[in-house]
């Protein structure tokens, strides 16, 4: 058996080398430049759309894809040319990881658009009162977007505040009726015929319009309550109603009782 082994080996050998070119010829059969497989239609621009907004490393991605299964890479040399039929050996595929670093990700923080700043003004503090009213009085000043709070020593604790919009405006003397903390909200008819996508009931808690405290105005639809959008301290844009940041209406909540009188002007 050996000796039959041997002999059809060489026989293979012989053959293969018979038809094969000179070994001198290889060389320049290699130096030929390799003929580049045309890009696919579909990784074009679209009409009207610069060249250079495909970026070279998405078509160098989309070729590679499209490169058939059957160009096997053996190896190259020799081997290659006897049984891979001279064909061009495709380009090695890119490992999964480069293909995914070449589209990165991008923070979601980076979409969500940046809350205006409160205006440091509207921060609580204390100020300088000459006013007429006595001690424990609020002191609601619309234009100018302040609740002042009088105290004893010629002073008073000023916070802050959002004012109804245009239309929605008032003035006059009440008093607070009652106190809620983290009170629900029912919109009244007249904003729900204003706003019928409101809901006609919410439960009290972080999202709830009037935040962490209210104070009833009297017998009126009118308030000083918190807010769950503090960037609108300063401004006016309410239905009427006096909002607060969270922290300064809890402070205010537990400096005043029920009855204190309310000026609003």
């Amino acid at each position: 058996m050996k000796p039959v082994v041997v002999a059809l080996v060489a026989s293979v050998v012989i053959a293969a080398s018979a038809s094969a070119e000179p070994l001198q010829l290889q060389a320049q059969l290699y130096s030929q430049p390799v003929p580049q497989r045309p890009a696919p239609a579909y990784i074009a621009p679209q009409s009207g759309t610069p060249q250079a907004v495909v970026p070279a490393v998405q078509q160098q991605r989309v070729r590679y894809a499209a490169a058939p299964d059957n160009d096997t890479n053996l190896g190259g040399g020799f081997i290659e040319f006897l049984f891979g039929g001279s064909r061009p050996v495709a380009p090695p595929r890119p490992s999964s990881d480069m293909l995914a670093r070449a589209t990165p990700d991008v923070p979601p923080q980076a979409m969500i658009p940046a809350r205006p700043e409160i205006d440091p003004q509207y921060f609580k503090q204390v100020v300088p009162y000459a006013g007429p009213e006595k001690p424990g009085t609020i002191v609601i000043d619309t234009p100018q977007r302040f609740l002042y709070l009088v105290q004893e020593n010629g002073t008073a604790v000023r916070y802050g505040i959002g004012v109804g919009k245009p239309g929605f405006t008032w003035a006059g003397v009440k008093s607070i009726s009652a106190k809620k903390e983290w009170p629900d909200w029912v919109p009244p008819p007249e904003m729900l015929q204003r706003r019928p996508d409101l809901p006609t009931w919410m439960a009290g808690g972080p999202e709830n319009p009037l935040g962490a405290r209210a104070m009833y105005l009297g017998s009126s639809l009118y308030r000083i309550h918190g807010s769950n959008e503090p960037w609108t301290i300063g401004q006016a844009v309410s239905s009427g109603c006096i909002r607060m940041r969270n922290e300064d209406v809890i402070d205010l909540y537990e400096r005043v009782k029920v009855g204190t009188k309310v000026v609003v002007i």
